[in-house]
C-alpha cells in the first residue's frame, strides 16, 4: 500500500506558499468568488485599493464594487455569464471603493472549473489603473488642443503626408491657401500642388528625398491652387519618425508669399 501522506503534505505546503504569494501582492486585488458571486477570499492588494478588510467583505456579493449605473443594467451578472460562456471576462471600467470614491479598474474574471466540468467559482483580478486613465485623458485633451490650434491657423497650410507622399490631414489654412477642402484632397498625392514643369522634372520626389537626407527641405517655389492659379510659396518639409525610428510620414508647412515676392520684384525693377 502506497503512503499518500508525503504527497498530501507536499500539496499542503505548495498551497500555503501560493497563499503567501497571493497575500504578498499589493498592486492587484486577487480574490475568489463562489458561483453566485459572493467573495470567499481577499488579499492584501484588494484591501489596499478597495478599502475593505477581509472580515468586512467576505460573504458579500462582488456587485458592491460596481457603480449604481452598472448594477442597474445588470453588469455584475453579465460579467460572470461572459466568463462562464466564453472562458474569460476582461474589461476596464469604474469601480467603487468602500469610502464611495470611484477608480478606473482593469478587471479579469476567470471561471474555476471543478473536476466534473462545472463552475465552482470565479477567480477575479483587479488593478487600479486610474493614473493611466488620467494620463490618457490628459494626452487626449492635449491632442485636441493641438488639433484646434492647427485648425485655427489660416496663414499657413499645415498638413501631413504619409511616407509615400499622400495627404493624410488638412487644416483651415491649407484650404484657404490652396483652395481644396479636406474631403477633396486627403488621400491625394501632394504633387498635385506642383507645377507641371516641376512634376515632369521629379521635384516632388526630390523634395521628400532631401527632407530624409538632410532632415529638412526648405525653399521658395511656385505652387498651384485648385483654380490653376500659381502662387509663390515658402515651403518646409520635415520627416516624422516614431519611437522606434521608423519613418511614419512628413509634416508640411506652406505659406503664401506672393505679395512679398511681388513687392520685392517691384523694388528691384524700380
Amino acid at each position: 500500500m502506497i503512503d499518500a501522506r508525503p504527497r498530501l503534505l507536499t500539496d499542503l505546503a505548495e498551497a500555503e506558499r501560493f497563499q503567501l504569494l497571493i497575500e504578498a501582492v499589493n498592486d492587484y486585488a486577487i480574490y475568489l468568488l463562489d458561483p453566485e458571486g459572493h467573495v470567499v477570499s481577499w488579499n492584501t492588494g484588494a484591501e489596499r485599493f478597495k478599502g475593505y478588510r477581509a472580515d468586512e467583505i467576505i460573504g458579500e456579493h462582488f456587485s458592491v464594487f460596481y457603480t449604481e449605473e452598472d448594477r442597474a443594467v445588470g453588469m455584475p451578472a453579465r460579467a460572470l455569464r461572459t466568463a462562464t460562456e466564453e472562458g474569460r471576462f476582461e474589461a476596464e471600467g469604474w469601480r467603487v471603493r468602500k469610502d464611495g470614491t470611484r477608480f478606473w479598474a482593469h478587471v479579469v474574471i476567470d471561471p474555476v472549473i471543478a473536476d466534473d466540468g462545472g463552475v465552482m467559482g470565479f477567480a477575479k483580478i483587479t488593478r487600479d489603473v486610474s493614473d493611466k486613465k488620467a494620463a490618457d485623458a490628459a494626452l487626449f485633451e492635449s491632442e485636441q488642443q493641438f488639433r484646434r490650434l492647427v485648425q485655427g491657423v489660416r496663414d499657413y497650410a499645415i498638413y501631413m503626408l504619409d511616407p509615400a507622399g499622400q495627404v493624410t490631414n488638412w487644416n483651415a489654412g491649407a484650404q484657404a491657401i490652396k483652395g481644396y477642402e479636406a474631403e477633396e484632397i486627403v488621400g491625394q498625392h501632394f504633387s498635385t500642388f506642383y507645377t507641371p514643369e516641376d512634376r515632369a522634372s521629379g521635384e516632388p520626389a526630390r523634395s521628400l528625398a532631401t527632407a530624409l537626407r538632410e532632415g529638412k527641405f526648405e525653399g521658395e517655389v511656385q505652387r498651384v491652387r485648385k483654380s490653376g492659379e500659381r502662387f509663390w510659396a515658402h515651403v518646409v518639409i520635415d520627416p516624422i519618425y516614431d519611437d522606434d525610428g521608423q519613418l511614419v510620414g512628413f509634416a508640411k508647412i506652406t505659406r503664401d508669399i506672393t505679395e512679398r515676392r511681388q513687392a520685392q520684384e517691384d523694388i528691384e525693377r524700380a
